[in-house]
Order: structure tokens, then sequence, then C-alpha cells
């Protein structure tokens, strides 16, 4: 396969979980849809915020995701917010077990999209955050584009 038949087509984003998880490791992982649900990713009717990964028997479901009932769908239309099953491999289900049952981590979803005609998704391993580190993160944030705007204007003089 060539460099084409790869092109990723991100369809949505978390940004909230950047900020309120600190993200250690990352995992991709493909997605079992229904028709419809591909159909509606097509149009990029899709929404992460509030949803997480679980792992039940040996198997990973994303529970909380929202796609939209696609539009020109009859009556076999999808639920908008059922459990999706993820596929992923023995070896990374186990690691994911073993590093879930350590305290305060949790699977996270990052990034939904398309590469080549598959749909998957990015799973974060995330501990969540306190709100001394957020507003760290906000400080420095804010503290690295001062700097910049100033090296901006010292150039321009």
């Amino acid at each position: 396969m060539s460099a084409e038949d790869k092109k990723i087509k991100v369809i949505t984003s978390n940004r909230k979980a950047r900020h309120l998880y600190q993200i250690t490791d990352t995992f991709e992982a493909g997605l079992v849809l229904q028709g419809t649900e591909v159909k509606s990713l097509r149009d990029g009717k899709a929404n992460l915020s509030d949803s997480y990964a679980t792992i039940r028997d040996g198997e990973v479901f994303l529970i909380g995701m929202h796609i939209s009932p696609y539009e020109q769908a009859n009556r076999e239309n999808h639920e908008p917010t059922r459990e999706r099953k993820l596929l992923l491999s023995k070896r990374q289900i186990y690691k994911l077990t073993s590093k879930i049952q350590e305290r305060g981590f949790t699977l996270v979803p990052l990034k939904l999209y398309f590469k080549g005609p598959y749909a998957k998704i990015e799973l974060g391993l995330a501990k969540g955050k306190k709100l001394y580190d957020r507003r760290e993160d906000i400080k420095k944030r804010e503290a690295d584009r001062e700097s910049r705007r100033a090296k901006k204007i010292s150039r321009e003089f």
C-alpha cells in the first residue's frame, strides 16, 4: 500500500481531554460500526466529549460517544450513544488491563479519524490532573505566548 491509501482524515478530536488528563500512552484502535454510523461519520457528525473506554471480559468498549443519526436513513438507523466495540490485539488489551488496574488510570478517546477506508480511534491512557496542575499548565501556556509576542515585537524594530 502506498502513502495515498493510508491518508488520514480527522473527524473529531477531544481537546478537553488533554486539559483534564495527563496522557501517558496512546493506542490506535478500530471501531465496530453499523453502516449508517459510517455514513454519519463521513459527514463529520460525531462527538467525543464525556466518552470513555472500558474493558469487560477481555474486550474493550467505547461508552458515551455520540454519532448523530444519518438523515437519509430509514427506520433501521442506529442508536446515537450505543456502546461500540473497539478492535485491539490481545497483547494491547492485556497491557491496558494491567495499567487500568493501577490506581487512577483511565482510557480516554483523543481523536476519531478515517485511515484509508477504516474508522479508527486514538485512545489515551490517562491519569486525571488536579486543579493546581491545570492552573500551572495555563500559566505556562500564557507565559510562552507572552514570550513569543515579545520576540515578534523585537524583530519588527
